[in-house]
């Protein structure tokens, strides 16, 4: 019998014990797809989408804060660019 190394893998080995994503990370994972999926058919603001966007089309650009993405973004829903009481 020959010694595996740390990257082999032998077959009938748990996927676990491979470095697979379990069950609870993929459940994360899709339940976090699910959620974004909610707030982009309610209209609501995704600011990580935000990001990932400025990422990857304008690096080095400066970026919104989080509420300052969020009042921007609830200034265009309601059509007015005026200050807001709340």
């Amino acid at each position: 019998m020959s010694a595996r190394g740390p990257g082999s893998c032998a077959v009938g080995t748990p996927a676990s014990d491979r470095g697979a994503p379990g069950a609870a990370t993929l459940a994360a994972s899709l339940l976090a797809r699910v959620a974004r999926v909610l707030r982009q058919v309610a209209g609501a603001p995704d600011y990580a989408a935000y990001l990932e966007h400025m990422d990857a089309h304008h690096p080095g650009a400066a970026v919104l804060t989080e509420p300052e993405f969020h009042r921007r973004a609830m200034d265009r829903l309601d059509g007015s660019s005026r200050p807001r009481c709340c």
